[in-house]
Order: structure tokens, then sequence, then C-alpha cells
């Protein structure tokens, strides 16, 4: 049992190692060109083929970074995408590689394909304009969160490494 007088130090303890211990630990995020953007996963088939299917809105500094086990070449579409979208590809070093800016929802069963202009390994889907904004070059870099990185297998390649 524990004292009464004791009970203030007690639960400000627990909420001390709660904290520090990783319980509701922050969402993950990468950057590109000094912008910050909360990201959602999409590691697994299920999650990829998902996407931002059905969302009626996305935060302006959210986004979905979609992770694929090999660097090829990728193509995405819009299908039951209600928000137009840039869609954003990089290397298995995290090395921008091509856009496809302002990729407009799509609600029909023919929708276009949106394909990368190299291989990629990451795909970072934004609000539509984010691109333009950014003013992305070939060869930028995305950073990802360290957490999130050291989830990734394999791991992304050094960015300074020749192709």
């Amino acid at each position: 049992m524990i004292n009464r007088r004791l009970m203030p130090t007690f639960v400000l303890s627990l909420a001390a190692v709660a904290a520090t211990s990783g319980c509701g630990s922050a969402a993950p995020w990468v950057e590109v060109k000094g912008q910050r953007y909360e990201v959602e996963l999409a590691m697994d088939d299920a999650s990829r083929m998902q996407g931002l299917m059905f969302r009626d809105a996305m935060a302006e500094d959210h986004g979905m970074l979609f992770v694929f086990e090999r660097e090829e070449p990728q193509a995405f579409w819009m299908r039951n995408t209600r928000i137009p979208l840039d869609i954003l590809y990089f290397d298995g070093a995290l090395r921008f590689v091509s856009v496809a800016a302002g990729a407009p929802p799509c609600t029909t069963q023919q929708c276009p394909s949106y394909p990368s202009k190299g291989p990629a390994r990451f795909v970072l889907e934004l609000n539509a304009g984010h691109a333009r904004r950014l003013g992305l070059a070939p060869g930028d870099v995305l950073t990802l969160d360290p957490a999130l990185r050291a989830r990734l297998s394999p791991a992304p390649r050094d960015s300074t490494a020749p192709r």
C-alpha cells in the first residue's frame, strides 16, 4: 500500500517513466529540402495497395512513405484516391529521381499510371503542389527519421556513393 503523502511523488515518477520509455512515441517523419513531413508508412503489399485511397483530406505537413524491398522502376495510380497528390520517387540511396506532380484523383475503372523516370525504392506522396514549392532537383536527398531508418532492411545505401 502506498502512503498518501507519497502518492504525488509516485504519480510523477510513473509519468516520468512513461515519458522516457518510448510509450506514445512520435509518428515517423521524413525531411526533404529542410521541410519535415509526418508520414504514414506503407511497407507491405497490403498497405502499399491501399495507399491513400478513400481519404478526403491530408494535413499539409503529412504524407505517406512507400518502402519497397528492391530498387526498380515504380508506377503508381490514383484509383479511388480523392485528393490530388505529388508522387516523389527516390532511389535506394534516398536520392530524388523524379516526380509525378499534381496527379489528379481518379474514381473510374481506367486510371492512368504515373511511372518513375528511373529505378526507385522509396516513394513519398504529398499533397499536390509541395514538389513545386520545394524546388526538387535530381539527386536531392530524402532524410529519414532515425528510428524509421533503423527498421529498414536492407538499409538505404549511402547517398554519397556513386550510383
